[in-house]
Order: C-alpha cells, then structure tokens, then sequence
C-alpha cells in the first residue's frame, strides 16, 4: 500500500512516454489525471492507516533484526501521509487547468508531471537517506525541465539554468554530507543512522554531515540567502508548474530538514541551538520575502516572494520544535497550499486573457468578470482574515511562539500577511476596478527580470480553469472552518519512529485538534485591516501625509540594496548560498 503511491506516477509516466505520440492529447491528459486520483486514493487510504502512529513497509520484505538491517523503509505518519496527499491533489488541480492553458503540449508534459508526483511522494514517505536524495533529484531534475518547458522563450531557460544550478550545488552538498554520516556509521536510513549517532555523540564531523545534508533542503524551501533562485523560476515557468513549486515543493524542503533533524539529530545536535538557528533564519526570511513582495508589478514574482514570506512564518513555528508549533506550521503550510496555488491560477487566467501578468499593463482592464473577486478573496486569505485557513494556520502558530516566549511574535506574523495579503489587494484593486492614478508615470512598484509569455490568448476563461481555481480556494476555506487533528506529537517523536521502523514498537500520541481562538481571531482581523492600508498606501501614495512619505523615501536606499542583491546572475547566487553554509555551520558550532 505505501508503494503504490509512488509507483502509480512512475507507470502512467512510462506509459505517456510510450503511448503518447500514438493516442489523443485529451487521452494522454486522462491517463495523467487518473493517475492522479489514483495516487490520491491511496495516500488518503494511508492517512487513514496511521491512526495515531505510524505504517511502515520494508520493499522486498528485507525486515532487520535485532535493530539492524540493510533493507528500504517506507514510513507513513500523518504529515507525510497528508503531503503526499495534497501533492496529488495539487498536481490534479494542475493538470485539469492545464487542458485549456496549454494549446500545443505533448505527451512528455504530463509524463514530467507525473514524474515529479512520484518524486514529492516518494520523497515523503522514504525512511532512508539515501533513497530521500535520489527521490529529490528525480524530483528537481523534473522541475528544471518543467521551468524551462518553453526552450523557445530565452526567459524560461535562463530561469530553468538559474535554478538548475543552484538546486544542483545543493544537492551535492547533500550528497557530501550522506557520504560523511556513511562514513562515521555504515548506515544509510534515517532510523539507524539515528541510533548509531546518539552512541557516537556529536563531533565536527556529524555536524558538517548535518549542514551538508540539509543544504540542499533549506534551498529548495527557498529560506534567506537559499532563496534567490524561487522568483526567476517562478516568474518563466508554466503557470500549472508554479502550482507545484508554491503549493508543495518548498513546504518539502521544509519537512526534509525537520525529518533529517527528528529522526537522525535530535539525540545529538542539542535543541536550543538549532531552534535559535533556524527561528533568526525563519525571520530573515519572512522579511525579506514579505518586503520583496511589495515591490513587485511582476504577478508571479509578487506571489513567489509571498511564498518566501510565508516560508519563513512556517520555520518559525515549525522549529520550536513543539506539538503546538508543528500542529500550526502544518496547518498554516496546507492552507496556504491550496490558496496560493489558486491565486497562481487565477494570474494565468489574465496571462492567457490579455499576454501579460504586469500590474501595470493590467491597469482597469479585467472589469467586469471573476478574476478580481478570485484575486480579493486570496488577498483576504493570505492576509489571515477568518474563517480561512491561512488564518487559522497563522493564529496557531502565533499562540504557539508567543507561548514558547517569543512575545514578538504576532508583530511579525501580523506584519507579513499584512504586507502579502496587500499587495495581492492591491492588484486586485487596481487590475480589476482601476483603482488609484492610473500608474504609467508613476514611481511605484519596482520591476525585475522577464516572466512567462502566454501562447494563444483567450477569449474567455475555460470552465476547467475556473473550476481548479475555485475548489483551491474552497480547499482553503474548509482547513480554517472544519476541525483537524494533527498528530504532529508522533512526527517530533524521534525515539519512537526508531523503535517502530527497527522493533515493530506501535507508538502513537495524542492529536491536536486544531480550532480558533479569541486572540488567533483579533490578530487576524488587526493583519487584514492592516492589509487593507497596505493596498491603500500604494495605490494613493501622493495623498499620504508628507512625514509618512518622507518615512518611505527614507528606507528607499536599503530597498534598493535588497533589490540589487536580487540580480538575476547564477553566480551571486552561488555565493550567496556559499555565504549560507558558512553562517549555517558557524551558528551551530556551540553543539559540540
């Protein structure tokens, strides 16, 4: 059973690549939707099979005894159960828009997309390190290919090289770093490489395997300064494919590092440092994607700085390595899945509308039709209003950081969404309702880089699309409405996840049941009103009062410093995230 959501993608792959010049388009995208619901079906199956602990399938019935083994774990909990769920979901999403969005596609687009289906999936349930690295890889070579799908536009190779590059350095490091924990225990899954390190005890070279390892996971969740490379890919990739890369492949990143660290670290590198790493490295990140994103006219580059935003909200909760925290960076990650993946849907609609995804170029011309209200209801979403789900993700993940004693917390997370949730608003606004001075001379939004060229624009917006982006964001609604338990307990419990995948021990732990509370609710409105201003601010600058401009004139160079530091040049970004191993390993030397 907890194969088959892996292998089911890797069949429909092979038969697309082998049938797919030979039948229909429209057959070739049943075949890939099917298969979708397909790996769907099972993943929720699965989900329901861990109850409150874990399924754990050894392939090839190669079982350890007495604690050790050579064989390959597949581990399902909640959290990877759910991920490979909501990828399977997405990637459906994605393929039905992509019927109508994509005029001249052949059978390799699908084949792709089901290739990184089985990636993501086998990247989530694998319990051994190894064989995590290899799903990755097939998992990032699918989406160099799937950035640069249109070799004809400059822009899309360029952005696919770019994230080839990066993605690919990282990878190595990771690869280095499997080497030296093989090296220090002989052992490759992530259970035994656990129990053979917690003997060993930590030393520099466990913690350069650490860094190595999780190098190439912090640059695929796109945390500062492993970032660079998001927006320029964002901005030439089909948008179907942004659905993904925003949904659930940098959440992925995220879970890879908490995995790693759980299952193999946590009785060796000491809690507090890690949790002191990654919480500053969870702030940079948020501010910066949150200020970045504000300064977009490129609407996909807006929504991926958003993504990086909201990235950095998730690490922060995420690695207070508590239940609480977990429970509300899972929640908050699956909400904001669903919402973003349809607000990246809804900007395809106007590039496939009117050739373009420039606010600007935009300006008043999608009056009259839905796009502006799917654009307003996302902003209010991503800004945390209830009943949302983002906003419920948002207001537990606060309680839980505020709890853990970080009072600065709700400044933080209310100032990100704000600042997303009104730059979304205020392309609403001016893209749909003309809003504001009409911004051709204006000095407003900076913008950076190319961005996708749509193929044959249309007249109107196919029922299909319309049809992915509305239950997104319905999918978003219900995770803010409907109670959810979230064992995120059993993820944290590392100890347990050994005796279960090397002794059969069924450990389970209470669940936490996910509901709103007063506090969560007054934060949510104070960020959406906040919002609002934001959108305000932009869209009537001129009419500010003049110490408030004088204020925004002030912070202008620093902008401007940020922005350049976003160049576009593969080698800046090679140094960048060269500098990010360097702080990451000198940030956690004192666990020694």
């Amino acid at each position: 059973m907890l194969a088959l959501p892996i292998v089911i993608p890797l069949l429909a792959a092979a038969v697309l690549l082998g049938v797919g010049r030979l039948v229909p388009r429209r057959a070739g995208d049943a075949i890939a939707a099917t298969a979708a619901v397909g790996t769907a079906g099972f993943a929720y199956a699965v989900l329901r099979g861990t109850g409150d602990g874990r399924v754990v399938a050894w392939l090839g019935g190669w079982r350890p005894h007495g604690g050790r083994g050579v064989g390959i774990p597949l581990v399902g909990d909640q959290v990877s159960a759910g991920i490979v769920l909501l990828t399977a979901l997405l990637v459906l999403a994605a393929l039905v828009y992509g019927w109508r969005y994509h005029e001249d596609v052949e059978a390799h687009y699908p084949a792709l997309m089901m290739l990184f289906l089985a990636g993501m999936a086998g990247f989530a349930l694998s319990g051994d390190l190894f064989d995590m690295f290899v799903f990755f890889e097939l998992m990032g070579a699918v989406a160099y290919a799937l950035t640069g799908f249109k070799i004809e536009d400059p822009g899309a190779v360029q952005g696919g090289l770019n994230f080839g590059v990066i993605n690919s350095l990282g990878a190595y490091l990771t690869l280095v770093g499997i080497g030296l924990l093989y090296a220090r225990t002989g052992r490759l899954g992530l259970a035994p490489l656990g129990e053979a390190l917690r003997g060993h005890g930590a030393d520099p070279l466990v913690l350069a395997g650490f860094v190595c390892v999780v190098t190439g996971f912090l640059v695929k969740a796109a945390l500062v300064p492993f970032h660079f490379w998001l927006a320029d890919a964002h901005a030439v990739a089909p948008t179907p494919v942004c659905v993904l890369f925003s949904g659930i492949m940098v959440e992925l990143g995220l879970y890879g590092v908490l995995r790693v660290y759980t299952t193999v670290f946590g009785g060796v590198l000491a809690a507090g440092d890690v949790r002191r790493t990654f919480l500053v490295l969870g702030v940079l990140t948020a501010a910066v994607g949150a200020v970045m994103c504000v300064a977009q006219r490129n609407l996909k580059r807006l929504l991926a700085y958003s993504t990086i935003a909201h990235m950095g909200l998730f690490v922060v909760a995420a690695f207070l390595l508590t239940a609480d925290g977990l429970a509300g960076a899972v929640t908050y990650a699956a909400a904001h899945a669903g919402v973003k993946a349809a607000l990246f849907l809804t900007v395809g609609m106007l590039l496939n509308r009117y050739g373009t995804v420039d606010e600007h170029d935009l300006y008043g011309r999608a009056r009259g039709w839905g796009v502006p209200l799917l654009l307003l209801t996302g902003a209010a979403a991503l800004s945390g209003l209830p009943p949302f789900g983002p906003g419920l993700g948002k207001a537990l993940s606060e309680d839980a950081v505020t709890a853990a004693g970080y009072g600065w917390s709700p400044v933080l997370f209310v100032a990100v969404s704000a600042l997303t949730g009104g730059a979304v608003l205020r392309a609403a606004l001016r893209v749909g309702f003309g809003a504001g001075p009409h911004p051709s001379h204006a000095r407003g939004a900076e913008e950076t880089g190319g961005g996708e060229e749509t193929e044959v624009p249309l007249r109107r917006i196919p029922a299909t699309m319309a049809a992915a982006t509305v239950a997104l964001l319905a999918g978003g609604m219900v995770i803010g409405v409907v109670p959810w338990p979230v064992r995120a307990e059993t993820f944290l419990d590392g100890s347990g996840y050994a005796a279960q995948v090397l002794h059969g021990a069924r450990t389970g732990m209470a669940a936490h049941v996910t509901h709103w509370t007063a506090t969560g609710v007054a934060y949510g409105l104070a960020s959406s009103v906040l919002a609002v201003g934001v959108a305000l601010a932009a869209l009537y600058g001129p009419v500010l009062p003049a110490a408030v401009r004088r204020s925004a004139a002030a912070l202008r160079p620093a902008f401007l410093v940020l922005r350049r530091a976003h160049s576009g040049h593969v080698g800046d970004y090679v140094a960048w995230m060269l500098l990010g191993v360097t702080i990451l390993a000198a940030s956690l030397v004192t666990t020694l």
